[in-house]
């Protein structure tokens, strides 16, 4: 079932309504308090503060603490909200349009965004199957400078036939760097499909069955050897770095890259909001 702004507001009216759901999320399955002992406790919301109270012994717990709205000063329906809308956004949501929606800072509105990509994680299954991999740079020619010396960032990236995707920023597209990553995430006997970089040539001697499609000839795909896959990856997620961030720091590229892969993995999910928001409730230990 598809989680609409509809819902969104039906769901979630108020701050409270937020904190209890928080507080439901995150303790649900404590079956005694840590502080008593008492076998099924209950809790009851302090009144002005974001906290809950064990009925038998007055031990507090905070819902909030060790979680993405930890310490913020912000409205934590605001939070959901913009949780909400990266959940529905195909191309990101940039810090602007946050900023524009709540009416708060620039600065509130980055933080607030670089927050929820850190719930948007690749997650550590193996890829199998038919997979492509392929690597792409990001970043354009600063002005005044010539094409050999610009300073685009390296991703790597590996996507699954019909499956999810992986990428990675990395300091180069050399073997010592791209080999490891790649044994780490595909499975041994993989079918792997490149393009004709160096780094590919000895995947066969490695365990992997290997084939590749030569661009520069302009092939790119013999039956059903091609990359198209990834590279259909590689356009969605440069059309929306340009159009939506416009510039991107290597600093921080790999949580950009962490949610178009989140969104990419998840684009068979018809309603993305109930798992992100699990990920913000579940608490870091």
């Amino acid at each position: 079932m598809k989680f609409t702004v509809k819902h969104f507001n039906e769901r979630f009216t108020d701050d409270n309504t937020c904190l209890d759901f928080m507080f439901e999320r995150t303790y649900r399955d404590i079956t005694s308090c840590t502080k008593c002992g008492v076998a099924n406790p209950s809790y009851y919301r302090v009144r002005g503060r974001k906290c809950y109270e064990c009925k038998d012994c007055g031990y507090q717990v905070h819902p909030l603490g060790n979680s993405i709205f930890h310490k913020s000063s912000t409205s934590l329906r605001d939070w959901f909200y913009v949780i909400y809308l990266f959940s529905v956004s195909k191309n990101g949501v940039s810090a602007k349009e946050v900023e524009r929606h709540l009416g708060c800072t620039y600065k509130t509105a980055w933080r607030i965004a670089k927050q929820v990509r850190t719930l948007m994680l690749q997650g550590d299954n193996s890829l199998s199957g038919i997979v492509e991999t392929d690597e792409t740079y990001i970043g354009g020619r600063e002005r005044g400078k010539s094409i050999s010396t610009q300073n685009k960032a390296v991703v790597f990236g590996m996507v699954e036939r019909d499956g999810n995707v992986k990428a990675e920023h990395v300091p180069t597209a050399g073997a010592r760097i791209l080999l490891p990553k790649l044994q780490a995430a595909i499975a041994p006997g993989t079918i792997v499909y490149s393009d004709q970089a160096r780094v590919y040539r000895t995947l066969h001697r490695i365990g992997y069955y290997h084939d590749s499609v030569n661009h520069s000839v302009g092939e790119y795909g013999r039956g059903i050897v091609h990359t198209n896959t990834i590279e259909g990856f590689w356009s969605q997620l440069k059309r929306s770095m340009d159009g939506t961030y416009h510039c991107v720091s290597a600093k921080y590229l790999q949580l950009y890259l962490n949610e178009f892969v989140y969104r990419y993995n998840h684009r068979k999910s018809p309603a993305i909001f109930p798992g992100l928001i699990a990920s913000a409730a579940r608490r870091v230990q």
